[in-house]
């Protein structure tokens, strides 16, 4: 098990995805360690204790950060906090 750190939201100059963000991990410093995270299970607790799932879709530049794909989307206040990935 692994912790990662929402950065933010996947978007582009018009558009957000919601259901997409982006993961930074400390052990993932480029793009070869980013793709071995790949299909791997992420989770996300509230502080209230409701889990949101997800998975790893695929790396995100060139520096080991991912973009993962959540069942629903996470909150706004769920960036800069915390993701376990299994």
């Amino acid at each position: 098990m692994t912790k990662g750190k929402v950065v933010q939201f996947r978007r582009g100059r018009h558009t957000i995805h919601e259901r997409h963000f982006i993961i930074e991990i400390p052990e993932s410093t480029n793009r070869e360690k980013a793709e071995k995270f790949v299909g791997k299970a992420v989770e996300w607790k509230s502080p209230a204790g409701k889990v949101i799932k997800g998975k790893i879709a695929a790396p995100h530049g060139n520096k080991g950060a991912v973009r993962a794909i959540f069942e629903k989307g996470l909150p706004g206040q769920a960036v800069t906090t915390e993701v376990e990935i299994k």
